[in-house]
């Protein structure tokens, strides 16, 4: 079994952050909980229905949503207005429906990821159909959904690979890069060919996080997360772990999302931390590794940097819901930068659920 080089945390800054570059005496990172919004249930704009919410990004004074409906595939945006460090109100103000092209009708939109570029574009993920056939997307469209182009995923990501991806668990994750010439993904679960989906108090669980050129629309490099082991004993039929979104803060520096769900907890079947994930100079490249199993690697180092369970006390009902999305948030009233989550309900077809949004401080 491959070990892992863990981040020792040194201090870091607001200005790291930004990307400056301060002595590794003085880098250090730490995130705060302020507060929480929760979206009532059963709203629509448009005659759609306001929930699903799976991926969040920011432009211009916007909110862009990603809404987790294969059935009717869209997206949101909204203002989020923070006022004193919390989050005071949440307007919808407009829904875009991909509908009318070729591309839409031919491929299955299960858009999990969305971020807002320049020229009014979107770039956004879906993890496809696998059981049916479908690949999974990174593609972009004109903010009113007219499709632009689809990027080329190396031919393991493809449903007609050999061994084909897990289905409802591909492309999950969707990052800027900081250089501003890419975009990251992450999938949410372990190609068959590299690894198994994390168990209870075990895990050998690589998953990758691959960046692609703007330019050439294909993929130029790839690194290895390790998924963290199952920490709650299984109950019910389905206990997974998986990355659910990643965001580039620095170069080839990340947070990560990872959530465990399993389903006879119900309501509370939610556990979600985040972790701090870098590549160093010695970190492989596996773009054209075709099988982890097989092949010696060394993956992203991994520190845990916060853990939902521990603010569950100050959440509605106790309950840490189905956090899905991560984006910056505006610069806060003490000069330090925020993020702001949000939890996909799944249209409360498992239970009572919440549109959730979070606001953390970085320090």
């Amino acid at each position: 079994m491959l070990l892992m080089n863990y981040l020792f945390f040194l201090s870091l800054s607001f200005l790291f952050i930004c990307c400056s570059s301060l002595p590794k005496e003085q880098q250090k990172i730490s995130l705060h909980f302020l507060d929480e919004y929760v979206y009532p249930i059963n709203q629509t704009i448009k005659k759609t229905k306001i929930g699903g919410l799976s991926g969040i990004d920011y432009k211009n004074g916007i909110y862009y949503l990603a809404v987790d409906d294969s059935k009717t595939p869209r997206y949101c945006k909204a203002k989020i207005n923070i006022k004193n460090d919390t989050i005071s109100e949440i307007n919808f103000i407009d829904v875009v429906i991909f509908e009318d092209d070729p591309y839409y009708q031919d491929h299955v939109l299960d858009i999990e990821s969305i971020l807002a570029a320049p020229n009014n574009k979107i770039i956004m993920v879906s993890e496809g159909a696998i059981n049916n056939g479908k690949d999974p997307l990174l593609f972009s469209a004109k903010e009113n959904g007219e499709f632009i182009k689809d990027f080329q995923l190396p031919t393991k990501f493809l449903a007609s690979a050999n061994s084909k991806p897990i289905h409802n668990a591909t492309l999950e994750g969707l990052s800027h890069s900081i250089d501003d010439k890419g975009y990251w993904t992450a999938f949410e679960l372990p190609l068959p060919i590299d690894g198994e989906e994390p168990k209870y108090q075990k895990a050998n669980s690589p998953v990758r996080f691959t960046y692609f050129d703007k330019e050439t629309g294909k993929p130029s490099k790839e690194f290895v997360y390790q998924l963290s082991a199952i920490t709650k004993t299984n109950k019910g039929g389905f206990n997974i772990n998986g990355v659910t979104d990643i965001l580039e803060f620095k170069a080839n520096h990340f947070f990560v999302i990872e959530r465990t769900y399993q389903s006879d907890y119900f309501g509370y079947g939610n556990t979600v931390n985040i972790y701090y994930a870098y590549a160093d100079s010695s970190t492989t490249n596996s773009l054209a590794i075709d099988s982890l199993k097989s092949t010696d690697y060394i993956p992203l180092n991994k520190k845990l940097l916060f853990e939902f369970d521990a603010i569950k006390s100050e959440l509605t009902e106790g309950i840490i819901d189905n956090i899905e999305g991560i984006t910056f948030g505006p610069i806060l009233n003490n000069g330090n930068k925020s993020l702001i989550f949000v939890a996909d309900d799944n249209f409360q077809v498992f239970g009572k659920q919440l549109n959730q949004f979070i606001l953390l401080e970085i320090k």
